[in-house]
């Protein structure tokens, strides 16, 4: 099947577990949250690329107070849909050093990128690191991984999950929504 006809298919038969509208609050509810915690720390966002790139987008316009943006591009996936050793691919090109740090991402899974992050902030000099997912999946957290978001979005299921940021084979990231691809029968 060509990949264009599959993705298609995938999104056809896509179960919506989260609307854009249920998205939309709880970015809202995150928004507030993050607010009480960081409106007077001068926060540095760190956007993971690629997949935070819409909920950073969505969040930072919910944000009302002062903050400078800059990303970090770390990755286990490339692509699959299976994890494997982490790659960074590019450092932010802010300092860390005495900062307050929110990291957004778009899935807290397994959690083993996530904690490198958080570790690679620390060894930077963050002053301190929070973390804001879109999406938490219930599910047992990867061995050594011992935290859990400080800001979550919606919850899910332990599903395969794209649209809103999350990908299906690098596709499907602008579907508004997130969705559960249809494993029956495959």
């Amino acid at each position: 099947m060509e990949l264009s006809t599959k993705v298609q298919t995938i999104l056809k038969e896509a179960e919506c577990v989260h609307s854009f509208t249920e998205v939309n609050t709880a970015l809202d509810k995150m928004a507030k949250e993050i607010t009480q915690v960081l409106e007077d720390k001068n926060p540095l966002i760190l956007c993971v690329m690629t997949g935070a790139l819409i909920t950073t987008g969505h969040l930072v316009t919910r944000l009302h107070f002062p903050l400078e943006i800059d990303y970090i591009h770390a990755t286990r996936y490339r692509g699959s849909m299976r994890g494997g050793d982490l790659h960074w691919l590019v450092e932010p090109r802010i300092s860390l050093k005495d900062r307050s740090v929110l990291i957004v991402d778009d899935i807290m899974d397994g959690g083993l990128t996530l904690a490198a992050i958080i570790d690679y902030c620390k060894q930077a000099g963050a002053r301190s690191t929070h973390t804001a997912v879109m999406v938490s999946k219930k599910r047992p957290r990867e061995e050594g991984v011992n935290f859990e978001p400080d800001f979550v979005g919606v919850e899910t299921e332990d599903k395969f999950l794209f649209g809103f940021g999350l990908d299906y084979e690098e596709y499907l990231r602008n579907v508004p929504g997130i969705y559960a691809v249809n494993t029956t029968g495959r």
